[in-house]
């Protein structure tokens, strides 16, 4: 099958799942600047944890591009292929992680660096295996996540109290704002949680692609 689209085509195509992201991310900061309970709205760093957030919606929007995709007559050539290729890039982001381990947040030491490239090669993995969905997820990681980086500038600025200006405890880089801004918004967001988005949205299409084959197969005797 063709992987060629239009980028307009693909601009419209995540459209709504950005504006819905941003939705999301602005509920997120109202309950984080208003207190809102805590079990829907973590004000720690990092933010992990939190229902509401943009983390999960990935696992929602990568099967939604892809299904739009295939049944656009542009799915990938193997459906096995983009779990497989999912699957890798999971090892390689789970080997970054591995080896910045142990290493103090905000500072770009050799180990940090390494992570980042294995990062980025997580993401660019995914072209491999399905370039026309793989162009989709990456703009739609940079949609979700300039909003956010915006954010992050301001409650930084402001002191806002919310997990987008929380500082790690293990946090040792620079103590100005720009140097902050930078180490703890500007390469997180752009680097390791746009990889995130492409992991994540992969793999969820993966098995949603193996998942729908499976039912085809067994609804065509029928």
């Amino acid at each position: 099958m063709p992987e060629n689209t239009g980028s307009v085509r693909i601009t419209r195509l995540i459209m709504t799942p950005i504006i819905i992201t941003l939705v999301v991310t602005i509920l997120r900061l109202e309950g984080e600047l208003h207190h809102w309970s805590s079990i829907f709205f973590t004000r720690s760093a990092g933010g992990a944890g939190a229902i509401v957030g943009i983390a999960w919606l990935p696992f929602i929007f990568g099967p939604y591009f892809a299904a739009k995709l295939t049944a656009a007559g542009e799915g990938p050539s193997s459906n096995g292929k983009v779990l497989l290729y999912a699957l890798i890039a999971v090892v390689v982001t789970i080997a970054g992680g591995v080896v910045s381990a142990g290493s103090p947040e905000g500072v770009l030491t050799g180990k940090a660096l390494t992570a980042m490239l294995l990062v980025i090669a997580a993401a660019l993995i995914q072209f491999m295996a399905w370039g026309t969905f793989a162009k989709a997820l990456l703009m739609y990681a940079f949609g979700a996540r300039i909003p956010v980086a915006i954010v992050m500038f301001y409650a930084m600025a402001g002191s806002w109290g919310t997990h987008y200006d929380a500082l790690a405890p293990n946090y040792a880089g620079p103590t100005d704002l720009m140097g902050k801004y930078v180490a703890m918004a500007l390469i997180p967001q752009f680097i390791f949680w746009i990889s995130y988005t492409m992991v994540v949205g992969a793999l969820a299409a993966g098995v949603y692609l193996l998942i729908a084959h499976r039912s085809r197969a067994v609804a065509q005797p029928a």
